[in-house]
C-alpha cells in the first residue's frame, strides 16, 4: 500500500468544501468572512485543524465552540501550533486569544494564570493579554509594579516570542502610566532591545523610548 495514502486525512465534503475556498492568496479578511457564513461549527473547526495548515487553523480558530474549549484541549492547540514557524505560530497563538480566549471569564482567568507557564506561548498570552488590557482603554488591575518588576528581573533571558510581549506591555504601561514613564523607558535603555530595529512605514518602533514618545505624542496631539 502507498504510505501516502495511509497517512491522508479523510475529510468531509463539507469540510473539503471550505479548503477549496482557501489559497495562497486568501487575506484574513477573507477567512473572517467565510467563518461569518459558517458562524460557530466545532466539529468543522477541528477537521479544518487537522490539516495541520495554516490558513485553514486560522478559520478554525473564529468558529470554535469556546465552551468546549478545556485546558487540556487548549494545552493540545498549543502543542499543534508548535510545528509551525515562529511568525505562525506566534498569529495562531495570538488570533485564538483574540477571538476566543479574552471571549469567556473562565478563559480570562486561565490566562491569568500562565505568567510561569511552561510553554512559552502560552506565557507569550500572559503579557499580551496585560498589555492589551492598557492599549484597548480598560481599566487594568492593580499589578502594574509586580509586571514592572517581574520584566526587569527576566526580559533578557525570555525566549523571543515571550520577550516581544513583555516589552509590549512596558510599552504601554509607559504610555498611559505617566508615574512609571520614565521606568520603563529606562529598562528600554538598559536592556537595548530592538534599538535600531527597522519597522515599516507607520509602525510604532519596539524600542521603548522611541515607541513610548511617539504614542504619547500621538495622545497629545489629537
Amino acid at each position: 500500500m502507498d504510505g501516502k495514502n495511509e497517512n491522508k486525512i479523510s475529510l468531509s465534503p463539507k469540510t473539503e468544501n471550505i479548503l477549496s475556498q482557501i489559497n495562497s492568496q486568501t487575506k484574513l479578511g477573507d477567512l473572517r468572512k467565510i467563518a461569518k457564513q459558517i458562524k460557530k461549527d466545532h466539529e468543522l473547526a477541528m477537521e479544518l485543524w487537522s490539516t495541520k495548515a495554516f490558513l485553514p487553523r486560522l478559520l478554525a480558530i473564529l468558529i470554535m465552540d469556546k465552551k468546549l474549549l478545556s485546558e487540556d484541549v487548549i494545552n493540545k492547540l498549543d502543542q499543534d501550533m508548535q510545528s509551525h514557524d515562529f511568525v505562525e505560530r506566534n498569529n495562531l497563538m495570538d488570533w485564538l486569544m483574540a477571538n476566543q480566549l479574552t471571549k469567556d471569564k473562565k478563559k480570562i482567568t486561565l490566562i491569568e494564570s500562565w505568567k510561569n507557564s511552561p510553554s512559552p506561548l502560552q506565557r507569550r498570552v500572559f503579557w499580551y493579554y496585560q498589555a492589551r488590557l492598557r492599549w484597548t482603554g480598560q481599566t487594568p488591575p492593580d499589578n502594574t509594579p509586580d509586571l514592572l518588576t517581574a520584566i526587569e528581573d527576566t526580559i533578557t533571558d525570555e525566549e523571543p516570542e515571550v520577550q516581544w510581549a513583555m516589552n509590549f506591555t512596558a510599552g504601554w504601561i509607559g504610555v498611559y502610566d505617566e508615574r512609571n514613564r520614565a521606568r520603563c523607558m529606562k529598562l528600554g535603555e538598559e536592556t537595548g532591545l530592538y534599538k535600531g530595529e527597522m519597522v515599516s512605514k507607520g509602525c510604532t518602533p519596539n524600542y521603548l523610548p522611541e515607541f513610548i514618545t511617539i504614542e504619547v505624542n500621538k495622545r497629545h496631539t489629537k
